[in-house]
This record gives structure tokens, sequence and C-alpha cells, in this order.
């Protein structure tokens, strides 16, 4: 099973970075990424504490699905965002915040980490950095929202990441 958790967690890390290609439809990228993270979550309920080789292929593939298979999400938001009939205008991922997609890479690679190393206080240093060093940019019109929106979304799929690693730790 826990074979079967690590390919599940892969499939997270990988799956939603290709299928985000413009080959396929939007919405497939993020729904594979939850798909596998949720199959992850419950098999994940099966193995015991992990060790040895284990132990360092989930830390490997916890921060790799956090951080790599949480590209899409914060796009997927964005258009969920626009759907609705009193959001207004939604920043796209390429809008006012430039540099959106490495620093969410950033953001939930470190929010994983904190969580797996057992320091959630930590969460609270990467994105206090990540509010200071935006702040000049959140004043243009929309900036704010775009920022809430993204970061919300990038912590909530790094959590969701880093609480199957961390479930297997303990």
């Amino acid at each position: 099973m826990t074979i079967a958790v690590l390919i599940l967690l892969g499939v997270a890390a990988v799956a939603p970075m290709v299928l985000s290609l413009r080959l396929f439809p939007a919405w497939l990228a993020p729904a594979s990424g939850i798909a596998a993270i949720a199959a992850a979550a419950i098999v994940g309920t099966q193995v015991p504490k992990v060790h040895g080789f284990a132990l360092g292929a989930l830390l490997l593939l916890v921060v790799a699905a956090a951080a790599l298979g949480g590209i899409p999400m914060a796009p997927s938001a964005f258009r969920i965002a626009r759907w609705q009939p009193d959001a207004g205008e939604v920043g796209t991922a390429a809008g006012p915040l430039h540099g959106g997609r490495i620093i969410g890479i950033l953001e939930r690679a470190a929010v994983a980490a904190t969580v797996l190393a057992g320091w959630p206080e930590g969460m609270a240093i990467v994105l206090a950095v990540k509010g200071l060093a935006r702040y000049p940019e959140l004043r243009a019109p929309h900036a704010s929202e775009q920022f809430i929106i993204g970061t919300f979304t990038s912590v909530l799929w790094a959590l969701c990441a880093a609480g199957i690693g961390r479930g297997l730790l303990t």
C-alpha cells in the first residue's frame, strides 16, 4: 500500500502539469490532481508509519505534489471566481501580479516542508514574507483579489499534500 500512495503522489505531482498544456480541456488538470490526492489520502489511511527508502521518497513526492501539482489550481480558482455574478473582473494568471507561477511553486513547497517538519507555524512566516514582498503591487486594481484567491488556493493545495505526508510520518 505504501507503493500505491507513492505512485498516487507522483501522479498528483506530474499529471496536472502535463494536462495543463493547451491540448486538453482546462478542467482536466485540476481534476486529475484532486483525484490523485484524494486517492492517496484514502489509500494512505491503510498504510503504517513509513521508514527507510519509503520515508525519503514520501518526503520528496509530497513536496513535489504540493509544489508542482498545484500549478493549475490557482488559474482554475480564478475561472471559478469569474463565474460568480458579483465577482467583477478577476485578474488572470498573467494579470497584474507577475511571477505568480514561480512564487506559487516556492510558496507551496515551503508550506509543505514546514508541515512535514512538524513546524506549521512556519506557514505564517512564508505568508508574511510573500505579503510583504507583494505589498507594493497590491494597490493595482483587482490585484488584492487575485493575491487572496491565489494564496488561499495555493496554501490549501499544499496542506492537502502535506497532510498525507504528515499522516504517514506519525
